[in-house]
């Protein structure tokens, strides 16, 4: 089946830059761009890349049909020129990056993209919806992943987001080392683990919590996960044994103060010889009620609104800059928004024990002598339009990120405040 075209998921003014370069002849100018962070969110010590495989299949898809030129002919967004040229618009140029589950810090290069500048300044907007907000999404996610220390983690939140954001939000927490979705589609999609049993209306719609749970049961097995905070909490769990016996899977509370709940469940769940039944809590978790719950008895966490909208960090805050133009380094001067002139490449250095020292970020041609242990972070993405052979799948990119969380200095995995966990060095 063709992708539907992205080409229209783009700003007005990308397309007035386009046909104002084609008037003027500067369009077919050699042009790099890049994609960086300034800074990191406030509270934050390092970002997580997220969003590149979505966004390399979504310029792949970025090309003007008929029906995206006829809505751009009768808005009047371009002339005829211009619509002559989108008609034929396909991106050939070449794009590197850091790959998905890289860590990233202000000033790294996180993409490049070389091409005439018509042909690259108009993926600007679509790389930068996707890279924000999926960066957003994995950056907390990798947080949340961190605090739950080896737990199990369920993605929950489709019903608190856009619904085509919650899919890209499944694949984004998935990548960060969350164990399962509950959507779907981003099982089918992405090929994530989908997760899920019951909420309060199953519980309600029966005569009884028992009849629920004896439902549930008779048709998920004694192994599933009963949700016991509808009515009262222990009288849901003397429920739930009853009906399923001690190889009950889980039960699930939603509500409440869950710590000392799941306390007062663990203990009674073995009292009644549940002592294998897991506890999964859920309710308005963020990074910091998960971190708060670590000395509780809790075996899963399902997370929702925070994690969706980033956890208080909705965008990575990116930009995508022109910073050359025929081979000559261009930069912004503006105040506060300044960029670094040249195409520029990256590298980690590290200690021969593993943990990171530094992000050198250096000039193109102009390359410091790495060490022993140190390592180049950006890879090819698309050369002549189309991707590269042997780029990391999403279970490649969970591996990555997790290697590179175990070699960030401890300080920077903190939850609280500080500088970002390593610094950038410009070159």
């Amino acid at each position: 089946m063709t992708s539907p075209s992205t080409a229209l998921l783009t700003d007005h003014y990308e397309l007035t830059m386009l046909s104002s370069a084609l008037r003027d002849g500067t369009a077919d100018r050699p042009c790099v761009f890049e994609v960086f962070a300034r800074r990191l969110p406030d509270g934050r010590r390092y970002g997580v890349v997220a969003g590149t495989g979505r966004l390399l299949a979504a310029i792949e898809a970025f090309r003007f049909g008929e029906a995206e030129l006829s809505q751009l002919a009768a808005a009047g967004v371009v002339d005829r020129e211009a619509l002559d040229w989108l008609a034929d618009y396909e991106f050939t140029g070449e794009v590197d990056g850091y790959p998905e589950g890289e860590l990233y810090f202000p000033g790294s290069p996180i993409l490049t993209v070389r091409a005439p500048f018509a042909a690259g300044v108009v993926l600007e907007t679509l790389a930068l919806s996707v890279l924000n907000h999926d960066s957003a999404i994995a950056s907390a996610a990798a947080r949340m992943v961190t605090a739950a220390n080896g737990r199990r983690m369920i993605e929950m939140g489709s019903r608190r987001t856009h619904e085509e954001a919650a899919v890209a939000c499944a694949r984004a927490a998935y990548l960060a080392g969350f164990t399962a979705t509950s959507n779907l589609e981003a099982g089918r999609r992405w090929g994530i683990p989908t997760a899920g049993t019951s909420a309060h209306a199953f519980t309600l719609l029966h005569d009884s919590e028992a009849a629920a749970f004896r439902a549930q049961v008779d048709k998920l097995g004694a192994g599933t996960t009963l949700l016991v905070d509808t009515y009262d909490i222990t009288q849901g769990i003397a429920t739930a044994v009853q009906v399923a016996g001690p190889e009950l899977g889980a039960v699930r509370i939603d509500s409440g103060d869950v710590g000392p709940l799941a306390r007062q469940a663990r203990e009674q769940l073995d009292s009644l010889g549940a002592r294998n039944t897991k506890i999964v809590v859920s309710g308005d978790l963020d990074e910091f009620a998960i971190a708060a719950l670590r000395a509780e008895p809790v075996d899963a966490y399902g997370v929702g609104t925070s994690l969706v909208t980033g956890s208080g960090a909705p965008t990575a805050g990116m930009v995508y800059k022109l910073v050359e133009v025929d081979g000559r380094p261009v930069a912004k001067r503006s105040s506060h928004k300044e960029s670094r002139g040249g195409r520029k490449g990256a590298l980690r250095r590290y200690k021969q024990t593993g943990t990171a020292v530094e992000e050198v970020v250096y000039q193109a041609g102009a390359r410091p002598q790495p060490g022993e242990h140190d390592r180049e972070l950006q890879i090819p993405l698309l050369r002549a339009g189309q991707q590269v052979d042997g780029l990391p799948t999403i279970e490649q990119s969970r591996d990555r990120l997790r290697q590179a969380l175990v070699s960030v200095p401890w300080e920077g995995l903190k939850l609280s405040h500080g500088e970002p966990a390593i610094p950038t060095v410009f070159g």
